[in-house]
């Protein structure tokens, strides 16, 4: 399915009646399902386009935030370990709804990143929080290159 990233490079492979695709992050590869083909555009946009080293990213990872278990697609570190960013990627075909995108910020509220982006490959949509709020943004972030 065509995105709306800028064309990129992927190694894929199939296993049987599957496909499956090199994830970066991971060094391993992943089942091709329509959510992974957005998050791996997103891993490449995060690392060609905004200039992010994928050893300062971790996918589909789980943490526990005041007893909840929160497990976020991709996260983008600072150089000192603090999350920069979190990424929420859906399926292309799940529409990006003012109830999605508030159910998406509500679940990472508790989290200290300054930037949220949930995209569903075609739409996307950038939070910052400032003063602990999530503000909508008109356009993409200038992620501070120094933490990168």
């Amino acid at each position: 399915m065509e995105l709306n990233f800028p064309k990129y490079q992927f190694r894929i492979e199939e296993q049987g009646q599957k496909k499956r695709i090199f994830d970066s992050v991971r060094k391993k590869f992943i089942p091709l399902t329509p959510e992974e083909w957005v998050r791996q555009h997103c891993l490449r946009y995060l690392h060609y386009e905004m200039g992010a080293s994928y050893g300062l990213m971790q996918v589909e990872k789980e943490q526990v935030f005041n007893g909840l278990k929160l497990r976020f697609d991709v996260a983008l570190y600072g150089r000192y370990g603090k999350a920069l960013c979190i990424v929420e990627c859906k399926r292309p075909e799940i529409p990006l709804t003012k109830e999605t995108v508030i159910q998406t910020a509500r679940y990472y509220s508790g989290l200290d990143a300054p930037y949220i982006w949930i995209t569903n490959g075609i739409n996307h949509i950038w939070f910052e929080r400032i003063d602990g709020k999530l503000h909508l943004l008109k356009e993409e972030p200038k992620l501070p290159t120094s933490n990168l």
